[in-house]
């Protein structure tokens, strides 16, 4: 686990490192294709970077919210030592008896001396803060959906065709993001003992799981468990190569790619959190992810009728104010 990558001197978190390059990947590939599509390459750049905020603010919203973690978000800024802090990664015993050890171990600023337990101090804007880690995909993908929309018909552009172009975009940037994931140590898979099995160190979110329920040693790492994030991240790679093929060969009307890639997501998502061990919200016996997962596999099989019915026009209906982004096609010789 390596939770920053120091370049020239310079600390850069693993996680948002790679989850910038994944996102600046997918726009990227997308942009190389708006020409071909008739679409002009600077609306897909702007597109992009509205996402990146959209996407970045509903993943972080949905954590927030639905990761089980909003009771320590609440006491971290009333009262942090209310919050389930974190034991020493390195010390035996592993509890903390003073200010100092906690923030010699960069896990906390506060002993709580009644449990030993190392707190931050009091931030009420932590849940703000993303570069800290903690984003929700599907939340960052449910609110990318209505944003885009909202500014392709403005500019005049067909919003399906320009999903189509983020069915193989979207996985590339997820894959990225999920090596962050990987290297920073979060979104782990339960023990197991298959022989790719990994063992995070002592600190990570891992071993604290491992550690609290009294599996571990405060000095051992935490036992092998499931890379789920390098499942995923693979995953996505193969999916995004897939959807580009189909892109190029298969599609035959305009948002059927995107569709087909929410589906195969979905179905993947639902399969990998089956095997993941960190807290992940829901209800029913199921993950706040698998649960929209299923939704989205329903929203699919509704939409592919409807699109398959819409006219194939470049331009979706004419705005009365007119942003011509679109290099209409030329006229039959």
């Amino acid at each position: 686990m390596h939770g920053t990558f120091v370049l020239f001197g310079i600390d850069f978190p693993a996680y948002f490192t790679l989850l910038m390059l994944g996102f600046l990947a997918g726009i990227w590939l997308a942009w190389r294709h708006a020409a071909a599509a008739r679409i002009n390459p600077n609306v897909i750049l702007d597109f992009g970077m509205l996402l990146v905020i959209g996407g970045v603010g509903g993943g972080r919203l949905a954590h927030v919210l639905f990761d089980g973690q909003l009771t320590d978000y609440y006491y971290l800024c009333v009262d942090p030592m209310q919050t389930s802090g974190e034991l020493l990664p390195t010390a035996v015993p592993s509890k903390c008896t003073e200010d100092s050890q906690c923030v010699t171990a960069n896990v906390g600023d506060l002993c709580n001396l009644e449990r030993g337990t190392c707190h931050s101090e009091r931030d009420c804007l932590r849940p703000l803060k993303f570069w800290y880690g903690g984003l929700t995909y599907y939340g960052g993908f449910i609110v990318a959906i209505p944003l885009g929309l909202w500014f392709l018909r403005r500019r005049q552009v067909n919003p399906w065709k320009v999903g189509d172009m983020a069915a193989f975009a979207v996985p590339l940037g997820i894959g990225f993001g999920r090596l962050g994931c990987f290297f920073a140590g979060c979104c782990f898979g339960s023990t197991c003992d298959v022989p790719w099995g990994v063992s995070f160190p002592t600190g990570s979110p891992a071993w604290r799981t491992h550690h609290e329920g009294g599996l571990v040693l405060a000095s051992d790492a935490s036992f092998p468990v499931h890379p789920t994030q390098l499942y995923e991240s693979i995953g996505c790679f193969a999916l995004a190569g897939v959807m580009l093929w189909f892109y190029h060969r298969r599609r035959q009307y305009y948002g059927q790619g995107f569709w087909l890639m929410a589906i195969a997501y979905a179905v993947m998502r639902f399969l990998i959190e089956m095997v993941r061990a960190d807290d992940r919200g829901g209800g029913f016996g199921l993950s706040t992810s698998q649960i929209i997962s299923i939704c989205f596999v329903v929203a699919a099989m509704g939409m592919f009728p409807y699109l398959r019915r819409l006219p194939q026009t470049d331009t979706p209906v004419p705005r009365r104010t007119q942003h011509p982004e679109e290099t209409p096609p030329a006229p039959p010789a």
